[in-house]
């Protein structure tokens, strides 16, 4: 059956198409405008998968430790976002990525926001 996105959302720094939102996954096609950056954030349940597709991300992200470093991430590069890890993408390049998750779409704590959301 063919189907449309679920929904679009402007977001200050991009865009999110929401693809496929079910009780088990959700999959977002997400754009980030070069330059720009999503907030210092971390998500108590949500856990994500993040697949670049063009483009080239710097990424502030927990390690093993719980202390952040930057990791450069490329088209055909996976991040993993596990529950309580902090992150934040910068957009080195115009970037489109792919996010599949849990299906907690509210669970964001954003830590810091240029955009005081």
């Amino acid at each position: 059956m063919k189907t449309n996105a679920v929904k679009s959302v402007d977001k200050p720094w991009g865009g999110e198409k929401w693809i496929a939102v079910s009780d088990h996954y959700a999959l977002k096609i997400i754009t980030l405008n070069k330059g720009e950056r999503t907030s210092l954030q971390y998500h108590n349940q949500k856990e994500e998968h993040i697949y670049v597709l063009n483009g080239k991300l710097s990424v502030e992200e927990d390690n093993e430790s719980g202390v952040l470093q930057t990791t450069i991430y490329e088209s055909g590069e996976i991040m993993h976002n596990a529950p309580l890890m902090k992150h934040r993408l910068t957009a080195l390049e115009d970037t489109v990525f792919v996010e599949v998750s849990t299906p907690h779409l509210d669970d964001v704590v954003r830590v810091e926001d240029d955009y005081n959301r």
